[in-house]
């Protein structure tokens, strides 16, 4: 494993702290005053699988890979309390920044900070499962690389319980973005859904394992609605986007309007 070189910086503006990786890309950001909210977009539409699985035990086991500002660890951790959570982080400065800048919580037992490279960890063969994985890993000049093979997509499945959704931060203008959904797609036989990329350009996408999802928008309304009521999260533009690409899908399988399983 090679420890990425780069440099981490901090700025701020408007109460808002930014995370770099030594370069002008944003890789976090936390609006000091509420250190336990999302503050980006794509944060907050990574968040949306919970529209996804609408239980409310769920995820249980939630594994990161990339813990950047750990905006997801803290929002999890906090409205999520019981769940447990692993992260793959390659640098160890970037934990050691997110605790001291970025308010992550330290020697908890809920969350389990693993340095290691994610590609590699997510091979070996290894038992544990996770309702949710989460991927968010790209480095300093914004590269996903391996992280968007279909091989990486096929050892994150594997991971996945019954109940599993991957949650991917794709870049949506970026040359592979294709590329990376058709890896997906391939590894999930299809059980893949793609958003449009929010302002800053991240797309977001979700796959799912095991238990079929409804993809329903008036189920969707109504569980953001309660998300709303429980985290302060709105959905508002993830609505939209969640109904373009249920539209989609249906134009693609010559479907009526109506309930679609992913």
């Amino acid at each position: 494993m090679k420890t990425p070189t780069h440099t981490l910086e901090t700025s701020e503006e408007a109460g808002v702290r930014f995370l770099h990786f030594g370069s002008e890309w944003v890789q976090g950001a936390m609006r000091i005053a509420r250190p336990y909210s999302l503050e980006l977009e794509y944060t907050r539409e990574m968040a949306a699988c919970l529209l996804l699985r609408p239980d409310a035990d769920w995820p249980q086991r939630i594994l990161q890979v990339g813990l950047g500002a750990a905006s997801l660890t803290k929002f999890w951790y906090r409205h999520r309390p019981e769940a447990k959570q692993t992260i793959v982080e390659i640098n160890p400065a970037v934990v050691f920044m997110a605790q001291q800048s970025f308010k992550l919580p330290a020697n908890d037992a809920r969350i389990d900070i693993q340095i290691g490279d994610g590609v590699a960890w997510m091979h070996e063969d290894r038992r544990d499962k996770f309702d949710c994985i989460m991927v968010d890993g790209y480095d300093h000049n914004a590269r996903f690389g391996a992280l968007g093979t279909e091989a990486f997509y096929r050892d994150c499945r594997k991971r996945l319980s019954k109940h599993g959704v991957l949650v991917l931060n794709l870049f949506g203008r970026a040359h592979g973005y294709k590329k990376q959904i058709e890896n997906l797609r391939a590894a999930f036989d299809s059980r893949v859904l793609a958003l449009a990329p929010v302002e800053g350009g991240n797309a977001i996408a979700f796959a799912v394992n095991g238990e079929p999802v409804a993809l329903e928008m008036a189920m969707l309304r109504a569980d953001a609605r309660r998300l709303f009521d429980e985290t302060g999260l709105k959905f508002t533009g993830t609505l939209v986007r969640l109904d373009q690409a249920i539209a989609a899908m249906m134009a693609q399988l010559s479907k009526k309007r109506g309930a679609l399983w992913l």
